[in-house]
């Protein structure tokens, strides 16, 4: 069972908001002010505070840097948008406008806790990152990686701990992430750092070309090979090599890395030679090897020598408060670099940056800032300058939480398939339910407007039952 605490002082909504919850399997706790929830409760046994914007005394977003990792929900009667990004600027995991709806209330409770799932080691048990990482997103010319969310934190510590060995490590984490600038990360930290670190996109070489690339060839070789050439692995020498992308790499190629691997020692295309080489390997991706490799498109042993460390990079979507953390360094960042005075995000640029989805990750977000850097002549960066519609976002987040609860509440005995988009969720629902409700009341369900519902039945081509408007007729006596 979940433990939650409610910081209200307005003693009906408090009840009010405790009756609702325990309804739902949750466990309550209750305080009036910041002042009595510290005095009476330990912040860090519970997996999610609400807490009232507006107390007595100091206000809820103290609360946040209070609990440490606990996630603070933040409850306004004051919807305006400022007050919002406020919270959110301040590192609350979201906030609600009051009075709430019931299903919002509980959507979000939901969402945050299962988010934040496991994730309940205080700030204060975490090592203290470099004062020079806080400061931007460059150090000494050298990118680094920011971040201060539970996932982030993990993966610092085991980079200081994978840094200063030799063993291979594996990189996964979706495409913009930034599993290079991981590589680069382990290589500054260990013992190779004043030798050379190689980097290699493996699905940005031709298949034909990729092993004479990594191993080199000598003179006369095949067609083309007028000289000797030295492989990039070769060039590695001493320091580290970074493939990108490995789960691109050929099977042929793929052979010839295993024996690298394997005995420390590579041989040119036509060459009778193998050269002895001192490489530390780090690999990365965004594919799953284990799953290529048991459908036969990667090979099993490369698979078993390169995953030996691990590291898993979140998407940006799922690192909570680091969102506008990052995006503010980024601003930051692009404005030195194109020369521009200082610049700051607009109220509705925060909202759609810690609301957008961000399927491109943090190259995404680097590319939207730059070209909001461009494009905008005043000094604060809006929404439509990133590239966002926040309404739209607002809208699909909207529905998308109304919809699958929806969904939850009318699930049947039989689950529907676990790949069932929202589109086929809301067809089968409107077909299967129109017989029995109005259309005020399937929209209702839905979560939607009578407009939304009738332009979607355009779309899906699905016709709106005709109900009979005329009186039975006397039965003839």
């Amino acid at each position: 069972m979940h433990k939650l605490l409610i910081v209200e002082d307005e003693s009906v909504i408090r009840v009010a908001l405790r009756r609702l919850l325990e309804r739902h399997g949750y466990e309550l706790d209750e305080a009036g002010s910041v002042a009595e929830a510290e005095s009476s409760f330990s912040l860090a046994d519970y997996d999610l505070i609400i807490s009232d914007l507006r107390l007595p005394g100091a206000p809820g977003t103290d609360l946040i840097a209070r609990a440490g990792s606990v996630p603070v929900l933040i409850m306004t009667s004051y919807a305006s948008l400022r007050s919002a990004v406020d919270s959110m600027r301040m590192g609350a995991v979201d906030y609600i406008a009051k009075p709430f709806d019931h299903a919002d209330m509980l959507n979000a409770v939901q969402r945050v806790i299962e988010k934040h799932a496991g994730q309940k080691t205080t700030r204060t048990e975490r090592p203290n990152r470099d004062s020079s990482a806080k400061a931007g997103l460059e150090t000494d010319g050298e990118p680094i990686i920011l971040g201060e969310c539970d996932a982030m934190q993990t993966l610092d510590e085991h980079i200081a701990k994978f840094a200063p060995t030799d063993s291979t490590v594996l990189v996964l984490g979706e495409t913009g992430t930034g599993k290079e600038l991981v590589a680069r990360s382990i290589h500054r930290q260990s013992r190779r750092a004043d030798n050379t670190l190689i980097s290699v996109n493996c699905a940005a070489i031709p298949e034909t070309l990729i092993e004479s690339e990594l191993f080199g060839y000598e003179k006369g070789a095949f067609t083309g090979a007028n000289t000797n050439r030295m492989g990039l692995i070769e060039a590695a020498d001493g320091g580290t090599l970074f493939l990108d992308e490995i789960g691109e790499l050929p099977m042929e190629a793929q052979a010839r890395l295993l024996r690298f691997i394997q005995e420390g020692e590579i041989r040119r295309i036509g060459s009778v030679q193998s050269r002895r080489v001192d490489v530390r390997l780090i690999c990365a991706t965004h594919r799953d090897l284990q799953t290529l490799a048991a459908e036969g498109s990667f090979r099993q042993d490369l698979f078993y020598r390169i995953n030996v460390l691990r590291l898993s990079l979140p998407p940006l979507r799922e690192r909570g408060k680091d969102i506008l953390f990052l995006a503010e360094r980024l601003l930051q960042q692009q404005c030195r670099r194109l020369g521009r005075a200082a610049m700051s995000l607009s109220p509705r640029a925060i909202q759609a940056i810690t609301t957008y989805q961000w399927p491109g990750n943090v190259r995404e977000m680097e590319h939207a800032i730059e070209r909001a850097v461009i494009l905008t002549d005043s000094d604060s960066v809006d929404n439509e300058a990133l590239g966002i519609d926040l309404e739209l976002v607002n809208i699909n987040r909207l529905r998308g939480d109304q919809v699958m609860a929806a969904a939850k509440r009318q699930a049947r005995a039989v689950d529907p398939p676990e790949d069932l988009s929202l589109e086929d969720y809301f067809q089968r629902f409107v077909i299967e339910h129109q017989d029995s409700m109005s259309e005020t009341e399937l929209a209702q369900k839905l979560g939607i407007s009578r407009k939304c519902l009738w332009e979607r039945r355009q779309r899906f081509g699905i016709p709106r039952r005709k109900a009979s408007t005329g009186r039975p007729r006397k039965a003839a006596s």
